[in-house]
């Protein structure tokens, strides 16, 4: 039997290269830092190697490798300019809202039998 495939995404490799790199919480790393340690440890264990030591702490030390994963994938996605889950949020909402709107005028000019366009 073959082990399964996962395919993980560029920001799940990079959290995890963070969080298997030697940069701490407390240091503060700049974005540069952070993507030199991200490309250093993808480039000393590959992306399956990272996982592989994520997986491994989180079933020794979970308590302390929940927060550090928080902390990598905040900052990793920070450091390359991805959008976190609150910014996709607000922008589904804006185009939904955008939506609304949209119909509401359109249903609003055909009453008063003003073209919309």
């Amino acid at each position: 039997m073959r082990p399964a495939m996962h395919h993980l995404s560029i920001s799940a490799i990079r959290a995890d290269a963070l969080f298997v790199s030697a940069l701490q919480r407390g240091d503060h790393p700049s974005a540069k830092e952070v993507r030199q340690a991200v490309t250093a440890a993808v480039e000393a264990f590959g992306p399956r190697g990272c996982a592989g030591r994520v997986a491994q702490e989180f079933g020794d030390h979970p308590e302390t490798a929940v927060t550090r994963m928080r902390w990598a994938r905040q900052v990793a996605g920070k450091a390359f300019g991805e959008l976190g889950p609150a910014s996709a949020c607000a922008r589904t909402l804006a185009r939904r809202a955008g939506a609304h709107t949209s119909r509401a005028a359109s249903t609003t000019a055909g009453r008063v039998g003003v073209s919309s366009t």
